[in-house]
């Protein structure tokens, strides 16, 4: 009996020890979100009409025929694209090395890379510098398929989408804490105290940089003290994966796992579209400030926090994975389309509660099917793909529902984000039931 108490309580550590490095790379990833204006009209000033910064913009009012309100929504969707397609690349990378050497390395190299890429933009003087920060960044948070990959690892089959739900709670808090801690202390200007700080580099945003490092940091820490290698070197793989990022996705370990990716793709591609543009419907249609901006975005993070984390952990090992992820995507879809025809803040409200209830449904158990589907040695590789997906969709999602936006309107583009999730839908009816003996 007391060789085996032990294990329940590092699989407990080792599971908050994921949470926290999943709920950090979520809050690099949503911090500078509240940033963007601001960014573009202090590196605009710094760099003058010269350098890296003057050609994007010159690039940008080619496509927006010199309106200057499209400038900052492009300029955001270019910056957060960047830092998701970095994630496409590596992710899969980190997932399948973690599945050679194990999950507590390549954690740990992820993370300290993580915490240098703060520590450039603490010291981003110019814009190329905060263009190397968000580059290493988004290539260090690529360790989502690891941490996810962990909690495969630590969880059985029949509980797998409680794990996946913990992940999913990550995310929602991430996303809710991020833009809170950017926001806040893009009120505190270093600069302003010692403007002779500017020429070390220190910058208006390097106090988001230097609470970002702070968290960072705790989190090294944490997974040095208490993470146990959750994959033995008995259940360690050799997984093969195509160097070409594109070719990875269409080269999984089943046709299951095939199918689950592309309809996962499809979703997220809709989903990261209107998420993003939901600042801009609120500004056309209600005239909302940045206050009433981030109380919504605070309340869809409240919900999907209180559905990953709690619902569909119950839920789930109930009536199933992949009913749970129709009946989420479903959701999406009528809230999408419930928001592209929403004149009052009421019936915005109830949009978004079907979006957010859906979305906390769907991702965390087409997370689940994704592991159940692969092999238990390629659970790295398969949930790296898997994420490298999503990073791929959030990289061209918000760009393509922006030009579609303000070409054509809210109603359109919510409308068209609409018939996209319930393409998706029909793609997960094809879906096989996942077998949940254990090996």
């Amino acid at each position: 009996m007391s060789p085996s108490n032990p294990q329940p309580s590092a699989k407990s550590l080792s599971l908050g020890v994921i949470f926290l490095t999943i709920f950090i790379d979520l809050v690099g990833f949503s911090v500078i979100f509240p940033l963007f204006p601001s960014m573009l009209d202090y590196y605009l000033e710094l760099d003058g009409q010269h350098g890296l910064l003057a050609w994007i913009l010159e690039q940008l009012a080619h496509v927006t025929d010199g309106s200057e309100r499209f400038t900052p929504v492009l300029f955001g969707g270019v910056l957060g694209s960047l830092y998701a397609a970095l994630q496409f690349v590596f992710a899969p990378i980190w997932g399948a090395f973690s599945d050679r050497v194990g999950r507590r390395k390549v954690l740990l190299i992820t993370t300290t890379g993580t915490f240098l890429s703060y520590f450039v933009w603490l010291f981003a003087g110019n814009f190329a510098l905060l263009i190397v920060a968000r580059l290493i960044g988004g290539a260090m948070a690529g360790n989502l398929s690891v941490a996810t990959a962990a909690v495969a690892d630590v969880t059985t089959k029949e509980n797998r989408s409680k794990g996946m739900g913990m992940v999913g709670a990550a995310f929602g808090l991430g996303f809710v804490v991020g833009p809170a801690i950017g926001g806040t202390c893009a009120m505190l200007n270093p600069l302003d105290w010692n403007p002779d700080l500017g020429a070390v580099g220190i910058n208006p945003f390097s106090t988001v940089a230097l609470v970002a490092c702070g968290l960072s940091l705790v989190n090294i820490l944490w997974i040095r003290a208490r993470f146990a290698e959750s994959l033995p070197p008995e259940k360690r793989g050799q997984s093969k994966l195509s160097r070409n990022p594109l070719k990875r996705v269409f080269q999984p370990q089943s046709q299951a796992v095939l199918r689950t990716n592309i309809a996962y793709l499809v979703y997220i591609f809709a989903f990261s579209g209107m998420e993003f543009t939901l600042s801009f419907l609120g500004v056309q249609r209600f005239g909302y400030t940045p206050v009433d901006i981030t109380l919504m975005m605070v309340f869809i993070g409240f919900i999907l926090i209180v559905v990953q984390g709690g619902i569909v952990r119950r839920l789930a090992p109930k009536i199933g994975e992949k009913p749970t992820a129709l009946g989420g995507l479903s959701l999406v879809a009528i809230g999408l389309a419930l928001l592209s025809q929403a004149e009052t803040q009421g019936s915005l409200y109830l949009g978004l509660t079907f979006m957010a209830i859906g979305s906390g449904l769907s991702i965390p158990t087409l997370t689940s099917l994704v592991s159940l589907y692969a092999k238990p040695e390629e659970q790295g590789a398969a949930l790296g793909v898997f994420r490298s997906i999503g990073s791929l969709g959030r990289a061209v999602g918000p760009i393509s529902a922006s030009l579609v936006f303000w070409w054509y309107g809210s109603d359109v583009v919510y409308l068209i984000g609409a018939g996209i999730v319930a393409l998706a839908v029909a793609l997960c009816l094809r879906l096989p039931q996942p077998v949940k003996t254990e090996a």
